[in-house]
């Protein structure tokens, strides 16, 4: 019977166990903000193909917009730290993949962050200055939408690097001694779900197949793992 021993210390500043536990407080922390942000408040003021009403409702609900804006930037802060965390958690495994996740993590948060401009321009145009600025209503309502719509793209399209990262994590989670085998496989099975989304809908206009709202499990299980069992020495078959 071949074992795997791992040790808790990766270097003199930081053990494999504070780096699970403060990964999966960030992610935890993730995945209430980023569903309030987006289903609880943003996707419930937009209206498609009705300008008019989405402009009135960001207007009405301008405490909220900006809440969720707010919300979307600490999300895209606390990714960092996730990638950051994981790259020390799955170095032990394969230092050079584990640092090409990291890099896509932040690749990603650096698109949400950037594609998150276009909630602040929002801001600026309904805050007061922009029904002084622009002659025609219509032409708030337009910029408004547009920048709304090139959110909901840009963070769409994101995912696509994403999904990637998730697949790089899933292969090295499996591949890892010291975590379960099937942990991995729901990581992978996440991955697929955002990637198949992701290109779904770059690739066909009408794609409107949410495959990654049923495979996501796999990341809330990796939450609850890092919390509860990531980085305690162990030996595994």
């Amino acid at each position: 019977m071949n074992q795997v021993v791992i040790s808790e210390k990766t270097n003199d500043d930081i053990s494999l166990r504070n780096a699970a536990v403060i990964t999966g407080i960030a992610l935890f922390i993730m995945a209430i903000m980023a569903p309030i942000a987006n289903f609880s408040i943003l996707q419930k003021l937009i209206v498609p193909g009705d300008a008019e009403t989405t402009l009135s409702n960001v207007i009405t609900e301008g405490g909220s917009f900006r809440v969720a804006t707010a919300l979307f930037l600490i999300v895209a802060l606390l990714d960092i730290l996730v990638a950051w965390g994981l790259y020390i958690f799955l170095k032990p495994v394969n230092k050079s993949l584990s640092l090409l996740t990291a890099w896509l993590r932040v690749v990603y948060a650096t698109m949400l962050g950037v594609v998150t401009i276009s909630l602040v321009n929002v801001i600026q145009l309904t805050d007061g200055g922009g029904l002084a600025i622009l002659p025609d209503t219509g032409d708030l309502q337009g910029l408004v939408m547009q920048s709304l719509m090139r959110f909901n793209y840009g963070w769409e399209f994101s995912l696509i690097v994403f999904g990637f990262h998730l697949l790089l994590v899933g292969f090295l989670v499996f591949k890892a001694g010291y975590m379960k085998r099937i942990l991995g496989i729901f990581l992978l099975i996440a991955a697929l779900g955002y990637l198949i989304d992701g290109f779904g809908r770059l690739l066909s206009p009408g794609y409107g197949t949410g495959i990654s709202v049923y495979t996501f499990i796999g990341e809330i299980v990796l939450i609850f793992w890092l919390l509860i069992a990531g980085g305690r020495d162990k030996a595994t078959n």
